[in-house]
């Protein structure tokens, strides 16, 4: 199964590729996307599945709502409220949301640390 995921932003996506495998696509919006940014999203993820990670604020829930639009299968992963949307959170947190997606084989999990071996 090949993935995309959704984000907001350039540091949204930064973020996401350091607990990510490179075989997943993240695209991006860069903001309220357009009829034609969102026609483009909608050709790059092409049939693969596609998920929505966008911030927990007002500008993050208008985008998700207009990215359902266009993905109505899309399935959707949430950050906490409180943080300073993707880029702001922490990576254990959204490791723990991948994993709720179903997306453990694509998560790259960080080295253990050894003073706590």
């Amino acid at each position: 199964m090949s993935i995309v995921i959704i984000v907001e932003g350039k540091n949204d996506k930064s973020r996401l590729k350091r607990v990510v495998d490179e075989s997943v696509m993240i695209l991006c919006t860069f903001g309220t996307p357009s009829s034609l940014t969102l026609e483009e999203l909608r050709k790059k993820a092409d049939d693969n599945h596609v998920f929505i990670f966008t911030d927990n604020d007002a500008s993050g829930k208008k985008i998700r709502f207009l990215l359902r639009e266009t993905f109505p299968d899309a399935e959707q992963i949430y950050t906490r409220r409180g943080y300073a949307g993707v880029e702001g959170t922490p990576e254990e947190y959204i490791i723990q949301q991948l994993e709720k997606a179903g997306l453990d084989e694509y998560i790259k999990y960080p080295a253990p640390d050894p003073a706590f071996e």
